[in-house]
């Protein structure tokens, strides 16, 4: 009968637990970020001379710290691709695009991002692209809107 009495008193409550947390990107990427800002590309000068972009604190080969922030870009060439013929909502592009992996002129390391290329025909390895940036730029990635066909 005890088991019976304290099960029925038994108290419950819907809680909603949240860890509201904004990261801190520290001093290369919020330099970083506050470049595509200003409508520039910058990459990390590692010690043996690569430049990383996007930047890193530290080489990821040698775990050194990189060194001074130098401006890349804002041109660069397609070193692989994937299509998307029907973009979701969660993507950055409401119409087919492709992410591909791009090396920024003046970097030694791809980044990977958004191509608008019109039509899957129109994108190929190889193929060269120019940076495209926000009108109203909120200092964050989505301030590098997405890379073009260059002449377009």
């Amino acid at each position: 009968m005890a088991d019976q009495a304290s099960a029925e008193a038994t108290f419950t409550a819907t809680h909603v637990i949240e860890y509201d947390y904004r990261r801190s990107v520290g001093p290369v990427l919020g330099a970083f970020f506050s470049g595509l800002q200003d409508g520039k590309l910058l990459g990390a000068k590692a010690k043996d001379g690569r430049v990383l972009c996007p930047p890193a604190e530290y080489d990821p080969d040698t775990g050194e710290a990189t060194g001074a922030l130098v401006e890349v870009g804002p041109g660069g060439t397609v070193t692989s691709w994937t299509w998307v013929s029907e973009p979701q909502s969660r993507h950055p592009l409401s119409k087919p695009f492709a992410f591909a992996l791009i090396q920024v002129d003046g970097a030694d390391t791809e980044l990977l991002h958004v191509v608008d290329a019109g039509s899957e025909g129109a994108m190929s390895t190889g193929m060269r692209v120019a940076a495209k940036f926000r009108a109203d730029p909120q200092g964050g990635i989505g301030d590098l809107e997405r890379f073009v066909p260059e002449g377009q």
